[in-house]
């Protein structure tokens, strides 16, 4: 059987959480943090590597947007807004496609994100060529 489209842990047995989709009609696939976070008060976290890869058609890409809780219950979003995931970043040699993201903490409070808290959505997104 072909694989399409999914994720794979950088390193195959180590603790890391693939992605999931929570509910039958989620659009996205919840995406975990790896460890420990703390985002301080203003101020920018570092590149937190997922430790996860993302696969797919080239016509697609990947559309990683905050978890809604982390922007409204505690002031965090995506530096970038939304991460797009391209498909030739899957085995990436630069950093064999591992995910990462960072990000901003606009509130006026310390943010720590425990291991194992869902932190965003990863959404498979067709796209057209002109």
């Amino acid at each position: 059987m072909e694989k399409v489209r999914g994720f794979e842990k950088i390193v195959p047995d180590s603790d890391v959480k693939l992605p999931v989709r929570k509910t039958a009609g989620s659009a996205g696939y919840d995406f975990y943090a790896p460890y420990d976070i703390e985002i301080p008060a203003k101020s920018l976290s570092k590149i937190i590597f997922t430790g996860v890869k993302a696969y797919m058609p080239q016509n697609e890409y990947l559309a990683c947007h905050i978890r809604s809780g982390l922007a409204y219950k505690r002031g965090l979003m995506l530096v970038n807004a939304v991460g797009v995931i391209d498909s030739d970043y899957y085995n990436n040699p630069d950093n064999g496609g591992d995910i990462g993201i960072m990000f901003y903490n606009a509130s006026n409070n310390s943010c720590v994100i425990k291991a194992g808290e869902r932190i965003m959505q990863g959404i498979f997104t067709p796209y057209f060529i002109a």
